[in-house]
């Protein structure tokens, strides 16, 4: 059965272009050009994915994805021209859960939908959805109330040390490289960042882990990154 994306873009040219590209390359495509009918369509489209833009001409894309996970725990891919760093934020803070910006090569926007949908088959198989708290471990995330939660306890965390514990805590075992965590986290804002992935890993550490100093959460992998270990109360 083909994987059902709901495409929500204004902008007709482009619009046309994504659905003909997703529609050859095998996924069941519905494109709809405002927020409004996108919202009355999704229980009975049921879709997989969505891919939205941010700017809609009845609701910005955050407000949509907003009114998206108050009855749906579907992926959520944005796309947009602003490449502004808040910008991004926000729509991640609001629920998305990965953000592309224009312009994009059409084989990148397939790779970040079949990035997503492995990432929700693979919490669906360890038995929790992307929006639940995982009560059986220590640590929690809690993706669209953006909060962590540590032995039941949330604690605050700024939003890049969230999306770094998001990524890691979403791919328990999986080693990343800090460009791995840059790119994912910022789309590659390495000016911004670089480094400083080291800091926030740390800081990160002295919220979560029992002993900032030998810690069993957020491990180094020497010589190539970090990786998050699920350990049970």
């Amino acid at each position: 059965m083909p994987t059902k994306v709901l495409l929500i873009e204004d902008e007709k040219s482009l619009a046309d272009m994504i659905a003909f590209f997703l529609k050859e390359e095998g996924y069941d495509t519905k494109l709809i050009h405002d927020a409004v009918e996108a919202l009355a369509l999704l229980d009975e489209y049921n879709p997989d994915i969505i891919v939205t833009d941010l700017m809609l001409p009845d609701l910005s894309g955050s407000e949509l994805v907003q009114e998206i996970r108050k009855q749906s725990t579907v992926p959520v891919l944005m796309i947009s021209a602003n490449t502004m760093l808040n910008e991004r934020l926000k729509a991640l803070d609001n629920g998305a859960d990965d953000f592309l910006c224009k312009p994009f090569s059409l084989k990148e926007l397939d790779a970040r939908i079949k990035a997503l949908l492995r990432r929700s088959e693979l919490h669906r198989m360890n038995g929790y959805s992307l929006s639940a708290s995982n009560t059986q471990n220590r640590i929690s995330v809690n993706d669209y109330r953006h909060s962590l939660f540590v032995d039941d306890q949330e604690v605050e965390v700024t939003q890049i040390e969230f999306a770094i514990m998001k990524e890691l805590h979403n791919a328990p075992g999986k080693v990343f490289t800090r460009n791995e965590l840059m790119d994912r986290i910022k789309g590659g804002d390495r000016a911004y960042l670089d480094r400083t992935i080291d800091v926030h890993i740390s800081n990160l550490r002295k919220k979560i882990e029992r002993d900032p100093k030998n810690p069993e959460h957020i491990l180094t992998v020497w010589g190539t990154g970090y990786k998050y270990v699920q350990v049970a109360e």
